[in-house]
This record gives C-alpha cells, structure tokens and sequence, in this order.
C-alpha cells in the first residue's frame, strides 16, 4: 500500500465516522463544552495542550490522542498538541496499533521493549509525528499544563485532582478489551476507532470554527 492510498484511506476514514456515527444530543453539548472552551483558552494563550486519560493508556486514549492529532492537522489548527497518559503505565495494546494501522497510520518501532515498545506514529503529510507508548498521564514527555479528558469511568474516578489540569472533562468510551482473543476482535477495535474518531472530528470542526 502506497503513502498515497494511506493518505486517502485515513482521510476517508476520518470523514466517513462523522457520517456513519451517531452522535447523542447529550454527547455533542459534551463536546461543544470542550471546544468552547478550548477555543476560549486559544484566543487567550495561542496554545493548547490535550491530555486523554485512561486507566492502562493502552487502548482508548491512545487512539484519543491519534485522531485528536490528526484533526488538527486535516482542519490545518496551529498550536494544538495532544498526549495521552493513565494511572499506571502498561503498553500501547497491539490491538490498538493494529486498528489504526488498518486506517492508514503508519508506526515506526522507535524503542524496543517487551514490555512498553515505542512507536513514532505519522501519516502522509503529517507536520509533526508522535511517539506513542504507555506512560503516566503525568509523565515528563507531557507538555503541561493541558485540557484533561478521560476516557473511562476508571480514570475519571481515580483522579479526582489533577494539578496539572486547565479544565477537565470526561467522556468515556467502551473498553475494546473485552474482545482480546475472539473472533470479534478485529470488528469491535475498528467500532472503537471510528466512534472516537467521529468524535474527535466533531470536535475539532466545532473549535475550528471558532478560532
């Protein structure tokens, strides 16, 4: 598969969710709050930061963080970065590399690890890549302070401060984990993936719009 046809899969990818997802009343007003509210910060600061939040950052809020990355890029965004952490570090699943790399992202091992590997993460035209691995939402490698989202009801109950945090919110999707190892697998992953990223295209049409 060629970088080109990489190119247009994602992008594809990426608008089709918005399409084909169904987006509750109650989720937009959610993610119309996060977009006010980051456009607000912009107007003020010129910068943002994103930090999605899950228990293991293995599944959700890595996939957060990548359509998050890749919205500002297709809505041409300046200043915005995304970063994903949880409460405990454990590894980027290779169910989730697996998922993303079906819609055209492509991973370069930068770290080997049997444990934690890393992974440089880009797609055709892409301004800056990221490194992607499991790490604490409070790691180094962070840039703070930042928009806190978390992405399950875990993350949200077991961080009830967080000092780093402008502001944040939660909106929580269902764990893919449940189909590790099944015949199924492969088809709830890309439910996932798509639902975040319909969701992440919403909000990043909503805040580039504003600023």
């Amino acid at each position: 598969m060629t970088k080109e046809t990489n190119t247009i899969k994602t992008e594809l990818f990426f608008t089709d969710a918005l399409k084909k997802v169904s987006i509750d009343e109650k989720r937009k007003e959610i993610l119309v709050s996060i977009a006010d509210f980051i456009a607000s910060e912009i107007k003020k600061y010129n910068a943002i930061n994103f930090n999605f939040i899950c228990t293991h950052n293995s599944r959700r809020s890595q996939i957060a963080q990548v359509w998050a990355h890749y919205a500002v890029e297709h809505y041409k965004l300046k200043n915005i970065l995304s970063f994903s952490g949880g409460t405990e570090a454990t590894a980027f699943h290779r169910n989730t590399v697996k998922t993303l790399q079906e819609v055209g992202f492509e991973f370069i091992l930068t770290e080997i690890s049997h444990t934690n590997p890393h992974y440089e993460i880009s797609f055709e035209g892409v301004q800056q890549t990221i490194i992607g691995f499991s790490k604490v939402y409070d790691d180094t490698s962070t840039k703070k302070p930042f928009i806190a989202i978390t992405t399950c009801s875990s993350a949200n109950e077991n961080c009830p401060f967080i000092p780093e945090a402008l502001q944040r919110f939660h909106v929580e999707y269902e764990d893919p984990k449940s189909s590790d190892n099944t015949d199924s697998t492969s088809k709830k992953y890309l439910e996932t993936n798509q639902k975040i990223a319909a969701e992440m295209n919403f909000l990043f049409l909503h805040i580039s719009k504003m600023i």
